[in-house]
């Protein structure tokens, strides 16, 4: 099975028991790498469906101040794509994981290599925060060929041209930005997000997963009512910074991925 049949079957089996998604986002290097299998862990058994590793850029564009933060500790620490690759080699996950960063990272890499390498680490798909669908024939392809899903973002600002682009092009899921800005934590899921999922799922049949500012299991379950998933980021990446030092600190992230998960099913 590849990884993009892999992410399918998923989404299949939550419709079956009447579930939405739970995407838990975390920044591979933060904690130390070493301790990325051990967080993934932690996330699966919480109940996490999917889990995004985010990998450290110098320049995270969408990204809002507590992922940013996060980011430039784990550059710090050395972190780099190879050794997250590596990394995972090591990890028998049971959720699909997927790789989110920057074009920039895999055209450094060469997306040739960087695709099959995540493949062969069990990656299921990538998430690139500033690709251009209409520029990127040549990753498409390379995906296609390794199995990876390509999971692409639509905003409440995307055109209907655009929206057709992302609709067609898109495997996986759709990652449906729920408001314009950067990532971060708010108080409440905006209207926009519920017009952008029916505008994406008037178009296909791909998953639509909603993100940026979902942070409490009440946004989570507002967010099923009306589509696939919800995608949690800063709320997890802050809570793994703020207790990461503790003796229960796994225990810690289980019991909140719990909390978070328990929502998708109300």
């Amino acid at each position: 099975m590849t990884g993009r049949e892999r992410l399918e079957a998923t989404f299949e089996a939550l419709r079956g028991r009447r579930e939405g998604a739970l995407v838990a986002f975390v920044t591979a290097g933060d904690p130390a790498l070493d301790r990325l299998p051990a967080v993934l862990g932690a996330l699966a058994e919480g109940g996490a469906d999917i889990v995004e590793i985010g990998v450290p850029f110098s320049d995270p564009i969408a990204d809002g101040p507590v992922i940013q933060a996060s980011s430039f500790r784990a550059l710090e620490r050395g972190t780099t794509p190879r050794a997250i690759l590596e990394c995972l080699s090591r990890v028998d996950c049971p959720v699909p994981l997927l790789l989110m960063g920057y074009w920039n990272t895999v055209l450094r890499f060469g997306p040739e290599e960087f695709a099959t390498r995540a493949a062969e680490v069990g990656v299921c798909g990538t998430i690139l925060c500033d690709a251009i669908p209409e520029e990127m024939d040549e990753w498409f392809a390379v995906s296609r060929r390794t199995g990876l899903a390509n999971v692409l973002l639509a905003a409440p600002t995307s055109s209907p041209q655009r929206l057709d682009a992302i609709a067609r092009l898109a495997s996986g899921f759709v990652y449906a930005v729920s408001r314009t800005g950067v990532t971060g934590a708010r108080d409440e899921v905006p209207a926009e997000a519920r017009r952008l999922v029916s505008d994406l799922r008037a178009r296909a049949s791909t998953p639509v997963c909603v993100g940026f500012g979902v942070s409490k299991p009440e946004h989570v379950g507002d967010i099923c009512r009306f589509a696939d998933g919800a995608i949690v980021g800063s709320r997890l990446v802050a809570h793994l910074h703020e207790t990461g030092d503790r003796p229960d600190w796994e225990a810690s992230l289980r019991t909140l991925v719990a909390e978070l998960k328990a929502a998708t099913r109300a």
